[in-house]
């Protein structure tokens, strides 16, 4: 078993081989080779010299993408920080939305409008249900992340929600909380989902939205497709939200484990050992115990790439009462109903990279990894290969 093993040493050692064998997309393309020269001297680098031991450490540049998964951590903690000033002094909700795997199949042929339908019915569910007077009767708002995988990497498109219990009333004048530890009722819920994801389903394939070839293309046939939809008003769609948050503190715990992360995370990776690769897994079959797979490398990539997503696809969105075109002015309304105090500044003025990443982390980037006691200072900057020296290179 390797510490260090990583998706990028998966995909050097049987990438080449399963480019030439498999047809990709432009995007799969992209995120492979990114991943694979992530903090390599293929993307250049700095050098840093300690302080103390005078040792040498050469820090590579990351490569940014967002399939990356060594390139999330900072990312995600960026953007918990940035979320907790909308928070409010009130329980919080995750609602999960689901589809049935009878759609698979349809999904990986059309990843974009499948998303995006999935996105709306399960935002429009919430929204709809939480307006009628017979349930919470007032606008709500939350946050969506949508996750494409089970923890086997095997395609499961589901959303996830994080919604404030309550919101404001018709006319904005007063909070309207929730029941405690009840959000919404879930079979009403998988109902008004179920329906609108059909029917969505059904517009794009009467206007011709849908990409049907290969096994799909018997659903060209009108009865066909509308055998399919018979079979999914058949299905119970699952849908269920989990218990409230202990409080609003929790939130930003929990959304850390949603937000940014990747199809497998390289903690997961235990060894590759003849063509395959061994990884641990979370089976929710056996009440979510650990488990291991060995895969053959060449269906771990395969399994890896299905979750990559369109390019430019918005996989965290914001809807109701925290959409982005007045976010701002709603929570201050809700705070002021709930008699909150505003948030507070989170970053101190003037902070430096090096002190975001320490303070964010907890650890400090410029403690030296060979004495572990000196500090870490700037040599110089080396560039990828191919580039200019930074002193000629053009001013921007």
């Amino acid at each position: 078993m390797s510490a260090r093993l990583e998706v990028a040493d998966i995909f050097r050692a049987y990438g080449p081989a399963y480019r030439q064998r498999h047809p990709l997309s432009d995007q799969q393309r992209r995120v492979m080779h990114a991943i694979e020269v992530c903090r390599t001297s293929a993307l250049g680098g700095h050098l840093w010299v300690c302080d103390e031991c005078h040792g040498e450490v050469p820090l590579y540049n990351s490569c940014g993408n967002r399939h990356c998964p060594k390139c999330q951590s900072l990312e995600k903690e960026k953007w918990i920080e940035a979320r907790a000033n909308d928070l409010l002094p009130v329980e919080y909700f995750h609602p999960v939305f689901t589809v049935p795997d009878t759609l698979h199949p349809l999904f990986r042929a059309n990843q974009k409008t499948l998303y995006d339908m999935l996105f709306r019915a399960s935002r429009e569910s919430l929204v709809e249900i939480a307006a009628d007077p017979k349930h919470l009767g007032a606008k709500i708002g939350g946050i969506g992340v949508l996750h494409t995988w089970g923890s086997d990497m095997s395609l499961h498109p589901h959303t996830h929600f994080i919604v404030p219990g309550g919101g404001l009333s018709s006319t904005e004048d007063r909070w309207i909380a929730c029941p405690p530890k009840f959000l919404l009722p879930v079979e009403v819920l998988s109902e008004v989902f179920r329906g609108k994801f059909i029917d969505f389903l059904q517009r794009a394939y009467r206007t011709s939205q849908l990409q049907l070839h290969g096994a799909l293309q018997e659903f060209r046939h009108p009865i066909r497709f509308e055998g399919l939809i018979d079979q999914l008003y058949a299905k119970n769609w699952v849908v269920y939200c989990k218990p409230p948050f202990a409080g609003p503190e929790k939130v930003l715990q929990y959304l850390a484990r949603y937000t940014h992360r990747v199809a497998i995370s390289n903690e997961r990776l235990i060894e590759v050992d003849d063509h395959h690769v061994v990884f641990r897994f979370k089976d929710y079959a056996q009440g979510g115990t650990w488990e291991t797979r060995r895969l053959a490398a060449e269906e771990f990539i395969r399994r890896f790439l299905q979750h990559v997503l369109p390019l430019r696809f918005v996989r965290i969105r914001y809807f109701g009462l925290l959409g982005n075109r007045s976010r701002k002015e709603n929570l201050e309304r809700a705070r002021t109903l709930l008699e909150a105090e505003p948030p507070k500044p989170s970053a101190p003025e003037g902070e430096t990279r090096q002190e975001m990443l320490e303070r964010l982390t907890g650890a400090d980037p410029r403690l030296c990894p060979k004495c572990g006691h000196g500090r870490l200072k700037h040599c110089r900057e080396f560039p990828r290969p191919g580039s200019p020296m930074p002193s000629q290179r053009a001013p921007p």
